[in-house]
């Protein structure tokens, strides 16, 4: 069973930076695609940012500029650098992987907290 460990959420200003980062339990090249959600109450959970096995990226328009995201194949982990932050940012942002074969499996983690607020 894929674990997703998420760590890095925490309290930071208006402007501050975080980083994410999810550490898989398994070989990261398995997966198609990996990436982050976020999600606050009453919300649907959106996508914010995704990267493929050969390193294509996509992003939600409203953090286009401000986030990064990378994988470290190696580590078996993907990062989110978060810059610029802003207070509409604030929400549990969760990693998760997707692997397409004669069906589509996806895995999910637990959720990290970020809170921007001055």
């Amino acid at each position: 069973q894929v674990q997703l460990v998420e760590s890095g959420g925490g309290l930071v200003q208006p402007g501050g930076s975080l980083t994410l980062s999810c550490a898989s339990s398994e070989d990261i090249f398995k997966f198609n695609a990996m990436g982050w959600y976020r999600q606050t109450p009453g919300k649907q959970r959106e996508l914010v940012a995704g990267i493929t096995s050969d390193g294509n990226t996509n992003y939600a328009d409203s953090v286009k500029g401000r986030f990064t995201i990378s994988r470290d194949n190696a580590k078996n982990t993907v990062y989110l650098q978060m810059n610029s932050l802003k207070l509409e940012d604030t929400a549990d942002y969760y990693c998760y992987a997707k692997a397409y074969g004669w069906s589509i499996d996806d895995w999910w983690g637990q959720g990290t907290q970020v809170t921007v607020s001055s």
